[in-house]
């Protein structure tokens, strides 16, 4: 070949490269991509706030700007092979997977657009994204579960193709999905929705993600440690109320999807500043039915007046008295005659069950209203079980007291062998809030080496200082510096309950859930 030749040759090779590149259907990203340091997925985009429609193209781009760290959305297939966006079966009551495209598209979403594909979603996923992941849940077929394969294989080979397999976490309800997803891209994360899996079955196939409902954890807590051993990440939907979040938050999840992103970016910023210190290590969420769990709660049993004129019986196991239902623990007090008593009613305590020494307390409780009335959040020490102090010099901490005949009172207080409500020198501090029989209040302490911080609702409620005033700070004067127990009671009358309106039967106080922090600093 002579030298004419080779150089025709090299410049032909070198249009035919140049013309390929052009005509590449395998666009590249050209935004780097560090996903968002939150554990922020909105739910079909961030549609809410502003009123997009969900799994629009405005609500995606919307979870974008707000820097979540996924925006979710939903993939099903219509009768002519293309791959739509939308969450339900139906689309303006047609049925997606025996609709055309053409026809699915005569009808606009409520914000005018029109059904995205998911090339048109992807596109604009890439673009000025430099934060979130594209959350792609592959809907099941409801025609056949190989047509849900055939899915799955177009959606990854899309992916594929516009150069954005970096930016996806697959999800689905049908684990042959995901594992067909995992033989033809074994290096992209897959999480499984369905709920029914452990920890350790999702690692043996080879699947990434737990993406369950939010009450499987609380149903299989065991399930959190054992994705974290298991390196499975940890997500949780549709998570909407600010408590569910807060409890998502305390066990450390990966990912939290949710309708209101900006309701849990909030909810993030309070904890870190309120939670850093702290780590959740007990907790009853009470998402059970029956009795209180025994491995967690035992009873103080009796009706001698607990030292105060008391006028209940409390019972030890007794549904009537002290039982869980729909999401609740309810400890009820009843007119109801058992040996010389002429009510009855439960004292739950952690005695034997747990201790805490330093750390954040808290209990989300709703109380009873009426005339004699007197329910309590507080704490003993352990001392007082093993006889080795007797009260007050023990020590009592009162992280919340109420009495019905002083309707939203509420009152937090410290006693000591100096410091006592019988010497009328008792720490403490009260308030009348608002609804407390309503609506439920966050009662809680922050309890250091050096000081004892009331909160109610999250607001600096009163704090007793060691030694303030004053005050003697050796365990005469400042008892708390030893391992306490938790206690929950509903008291009848007595010298601070007083006068009963028998009206008011059955009377009950309801707990939402118990949340105890160890302090990070003295957890060894």
């Amino acid at each position: 070949m002579n030298r004419l030749k080779k150089i025709n040759i090299a410049i032909i090779g070198s249009v035919f490269l140049l013309f390929s590149a052009c005509v590449s259907t395998k666009p590249v990203a050209m935004n780097k991509i560090t996903f968002a340091d939150n554990s922020v997925v909105a739910h079909r985009g961030a549609w809410k706030k502003n009123g997009f429609s969900e799994n629009s193209i405005a609500s995606l781009k919307h979870a974008i700007e707000l820097k979540c760290t996924g925006s979710e959305f939903d993939v099903r297939m219509t009768a002519d092979d293309s791959l739509v966006i939308n969450h339900d079966p139906h689309y303006n009551n047609l049925e997606i997977e025996k609709t055309t495209y053409a026809n699915l598209i005569k009808f606009k979403l409520s914000n005018g657009e029109k059904l995205p594909t998911l090339r048109e979603y992807i596109k604009a996923g890439i673009e000025n994204n430099t934060s979130t992941r594209l959350v792609c849940e592959i809907k099941p077929s409801e025609i056949s579960k190989e047509r849900g394969q055939i899915i799955a294989t177009k959606v990854v080979q899309l992916f594929q193709k516009l150069n954005a397999e970096h930016l996806v976490a697959f999800i689905s309800f049908d684990y042959d999905i995901l594992k067909k997803i995992k033989e033809i891209n074994p290096t992209v994360s897959t999480q499984y929705l369905n709920g029914d899996k452990t920890p350790e079955q999702l690692k043996i196939d080879g699947i990434n993600g737990a993406d369950y409902r939010f009450f499987v954890f609380k149903n299989h807590p065991e399930w959190i440690e054992s994705a974290k051993k298991n390196n499975i990440t940890l997500n949780a939907w549709t998570v909407n109320e600010t408590a569910d979040m807060d409890w998502l938050l305390a066990n450390n999840f990966d990912f939290i999807t949710t309708n209101e992103p900006e309701l849990l970016f909030e909810r993030i910023a309070q904890f870190k500043a309120s939670y850093k210190d702290y780590k959740l290590v007990w907790a009853d969420e009470f998402n059970y039915s029956g009795l209180p769990d025994s491995t967690k709660w035992n009873y103080d049993i009796g009706g001698h007046g607990w030292g105060n004129n008391e006028k209940q019986f409390y019972l030890e196991k007794s549904l009537e008295n002290s039982f869980v239902k729909d999401g609740k623990l309810h400890i009820s007090a009843l007119k109801k005659t058992y040996e010389n008593m002429e009510y009855t009613s439960a004292r739950l305590t952690t005695y034997d069950r747990f201790l805490i020494q330093y750390g954040k307390i808290e209990v989300l409780a709703k109380l009873p209203e009426g005339k004699g009335t007197w329910p309590a959040i507080w704490m003993l020490p352990e001392t007082i079980r093993t006889d080795e102090e007797e009260w007050p010099l023990c020590g009592e901490i009162d992280i919340m007291e109420h009495v019905g005949k002083d309707q939203n009172m509420v009152h937090v207080s410290l006693h000591s062998e100096l410091y006592n409500h019988i010497q009328n020198t008792q720490v403490t501090h009260f308030e009348r809030l608002a609804d407390v029989s309503k609506d439920f209040h966050l009662y809680g302490i922050e309890w250091t080496t050096d000081s004892i911080k009331f909160y109610i609702d999250n607001n600096l409620f009163y704090e007793a200082i060691k030694g303030e005033n004053g005050k003697v700070a050796t365990n005469e004067g400042w008892p708390f510096e030893k391992p306490y127990y938790l206690i929950l009671n509903l008291a009848i009358g007595g010298n601070w309950g007083g006068e009963i309106d028998d009206t008011i039967f059955p009377s009950e106080m309801q707990v939402d859930y118990v949340r105890i922090y160890q302090s990070k600093i003295n957890e060894n």
